[in-house]
């Protein structure tokens, strides 16, 4: 019988314990796609083998210093250099690394073919959003965090994919082969999603390949995975697999938006209309570094309420926005926001949070500005 406290107390630990573990993985998962369950298996192969390797030499050096302990009067055996052990500890290691390579050598020359791709996408990292263009489709946008800012500092419940939310997830088909043309604008990024073994250096300059190949339609989340500046980790990467029906949809329903969202510069737009577009846009794209409420976060990110950017003169606004400011890390942001948008954030800032200046920037401003830049 059990009547002892500690031991109930040991056995009920002992539960809660297994209880939590219950959980924890300590492998790599197979993942969604043939390339990356052939790396799992090659981790299994190479676990397997330094299994192996570990048992005989531990097994070995635990024998030796148990049976032939001085206790039991045994004596050291004298002998200087052996030409068959030198042979062997030369021979053995290199077939196991000959059994290790042909396997890795296999991998890595499946997961580096990127030839005959049927979809070909541009995964541009920005500082710190994806932008992905689909091309020869004529459809291209920006993927953002969607995590909301009271979850981020603690204001609200998080939720269950906490930093790992999107506005816009790249959308890709099932069973077609797609090839990745990944680059950065600014910094080194790294575009890595787990479940498809693809993990790629996003870098100024070059354009490094990768290509994925997924079975089934779901959603697939990774992330940012080269530290590329102050919210380095509210990068996320978030794909969604469709089945090839559902993506040819999607596809046609991008195109669409992608005219209709031509045809808005053209538009005669009211200044509550971009205000309220506006808003939108900043706390999504601005509001991470500006704040919110346009405070701020001075000296390295100065509010906008109150500042004599927003309050001065349009095409001085205008600039910064389009443009950006060298030395600073105000990044410009003429070719990653719409003409619309851009009209739109500028508008909004110049009336928000008692700036009311009262004015407005159209699209068109925004395109005549544009025209000057060329």
């Amino acid at each position: 019988m059990l009547r002892h406290p500690r031991v109930w107390m040991g056995l009920l630990l002992l539960m809660a314990f297994s209880q939590a573990n219950a959980a924890w993985t300590v492998n790599m998962a197979p993942g969604a796609t043939e390339v990356s369950r052939s790396v799992f298996d090659l981790h299994m192969t190479i676990f397997w083998i330094c299994v192996v390797i570990g048992v005989l030499v531990f097994g070995a050096m635990f024998w030796s210093m148990i049976v032939h302990r001085r206790s039991t009067g045994q004596q050291p055996a004298h002998f200087h250099e052996s030409t068959t052990v030198e042979i062997l500890w030369t021979i053995v290691p290199f077939l196991i690394l000959v059994v290790m390579a042909v396997p890795a050598t296999r991998t890595l020359i499946h997961m580096y073919d990127t030839s005959e791709p049927e979809l070909d996408i541009q995964v541009t990292g920005y500082q710190w959003k994806w932008q992905y263009k689909y091309l020869g489709q004529d459809v291209e946008f920006f993927s953002n965090l969607a995590t909301p800012q009271d979850q981020i500092h603690n204001k609200a419940e998080k939720s269950e994919h906490y930093l790992l939310e999107v506005d816009n997830p790249l959308v890709i088909p099932a069973g077609v082969k797609v090839r990745f043309l990944v680059t950065a604008s600014d910094v080194i990024h790294s575009w890595w999603v787990p479940a498809f073994a693809v993990k790629r250096d996003a870098i100024p300059g070059f354009v490094n390949e990768a290509w994925t190949k997924v079975d089934k339609p779901g959603i697939y989340r990774g992330q940012c995975a080269e530290l590329c500046g102050k919210d380095h980790g509210f990068m996320p990467v978030v794909v969604d697999v469709k089945s090839k029906p559902d993506f040819d949809k999607w596809l046609a329903t991008r195109k669409e938006e992608a005219l209709k969202e031509k045809e808005l510069t053209s538009k005669e737009w009211t200044r509550d209309e971009l205000y309220a577009r506006g808003d939108k846009v900043y706390h999504t794209i601005c509001a991470a570094c500006h704040q919110p409420e346009g405070q701020g976060m001075p000296p390295m990110f100065p509010a906008i309420k109150g500042s004599k950017v927003a309050t001065g003169p349009k095409d001085g606004h205008l600039d910064t926005v389009f443009n950006g400011r060298q030395g600073t890390a105000m990044a410009a942001f003429g070719k990653q926001l719409s003409e619309v948008d851009i009209a739109a954030v500028i508008t909004y800032q110049r009336n928000a949070w008692g700036n009311n200046v009262g004015d407005m920037v159209t699209p068109q401003d925004v395109v005549a500005f544009k025209q000057k830049q060329q």
